[in-house]
């Protein structure tokens, strides 16, 4: 492991944001269950870890090798995690997930590909005794506990973002709205909490979920809505994550836009925080994948060794079919030139190094990022 990564690893230090608290019901039941499984439990511990696809560079970068470093940590150097990407596929992952069950993993953490599709491998682990955390994603069925990051926060720093790049011009033209896609609980959170920002502030000409979160689907919707609006209409675009914003950005040079207009993202990727330097991208949001990797490798072994969750844990939420569940929500930031430096360089995502090279010295030297 680079030394990069070993510094991200222990950036852990922030806050967790707590979230309202939900009356127990299910969510404990099956969590006792489990904790009497696990309870027995002699030697070293297995974690299986589902992602959910390998196009957002963020989990095959950081959230596995986080993930895998903080339980050898919490383990002595005795646990071991079997990892499975499900390459963006709901069936694949829950052929995963039933594999891992299979050969009798210690504990699951799942960052579903669809939270309704995964209900079910998670009701077949919960029968087997084998515990399930819940990772990014709110995955639906019997899960004993869940980390992610405030989401709908996250939409209404994009959506106050944006509002701030447009200033006085937010009613002169249309906004386009390029969401997530509708398998993801996020992306309606994300969408929600930019709406609680933009709505009556904006005129939306356009709006899309986006399937599977591609690029190229973004791109080819961006398309769509600069032929159906107008090039000279277009004053704004917001992006639910980096990647889309990247195909968002081709489609408006592909159209021949002289000076782009404000575009957000999410997820601190180094094209995206590049895009930002040379101001292509107005800005991403920044979430500490250190901390919420680490939350998850802690519940992970606490419920694997038949241990409550009281002491990570402080809050609850309710899923669509499990309420009560144990929960840490991981805060986030506004990623934008302005603090580069106070963010991702600072936790040790990347170095100047990285994003600085040739192509991009100019837009850095600019914002005095050296």
């Amino acid at each position: 492991m680079s030394a990069k990564m070993r510094r991200a690893a222990v950036a852990t230090a922030a806050t967790a944001m707590a979230v309202s608290l939900a009356a127990c019901g299910s969510a404990k039941e099956s969590g006792d269950k489990a904790e009497a499984s696990a309870s027995d439990k002699k030697g070293p511990i297995t974690v299986g870890l589902l992602l959910p696809e390998n196009q957002t560079a963020r989990y095959e970068k950081f959230d596995k090798p986080l993930i895998e470093k903080k339980v050898s940590e919490l383990t002595d150097g005795t646990g071991k995690v079997v990892y499975a990407n499900a390459k963006q596929d709901a069936t694949l992952q829950n052929q995963q997930a039933d594999t891992m069950v299979t050969n009798k993993v210690d504990v699951l953490v799942v960052d579903a590909v669809d939270s309704k599709a995964i209900a079910s491998s998670v009701k077949k682990a919960k029968e087997a005794g084998i515990p399930v955390v819940a990772y990014d994603r709110l995955a639906e069925g019997p899960i004993d506990a869940y980390t992610s990051f405030d989401n709908e926060e996250v939409g209404r720093v994009q959506g106050k973002a944006l509002l701030e790049a447009l200033g006085d011009k937010a009613k002169s033209g249309q906004i386009v709205m390029m969401n997530g896609a509708v398998t993801d609980p996020n992306a309606a959170l994300f969408k929600k909490g930019a709406h609680s920002e933009l709505d009556g502030k904006v005129n939306i000409g356009k709006e899309y979920d986006t399937k599977e979160w591609k690029p190229e689907n973004a791109n080819a919707n961006m398309e769509g809505a600069i032929s159906a609006i107008g090039k000279d209409k277009i004053i704004g675009v917001y992006s639910a994550n980096d990647s889309m914003a990247g195909g968002i950005i081709t489609a408006l040079k592909g159209a021949g836009f002289s000076t782009l207009p404000p575009v957000t993202g999410q997820d601190a990727e180094l094209a995206g925080v590049q895009r930002i330097v040379t101001g292509e991208q107005f800005m991403s949001v920044y979430k500490s994948y250190p901390q919420e990797a680490a939350v998850a490798a802690e519940m992970a072994v606490a419920l694997a060794k038949g241990e409550k969750l009281d002491s990570i844990a402080k809050s609850t939420v309710d899923s669509p079919t499990t309420k009560g569940v144990p929960s840490v929500l991981v805060p986030v930031v506004s990623l934008t030139k302005d603090n580069i430096n106070d963010t991702v360089i600072k936790e040790g995502i990347y170095t100047v190094g990285e994003i600085c090279t040739d192509k991009y010295k100019a837009g850095c030297d600019a914002i005095g990022l050296k």
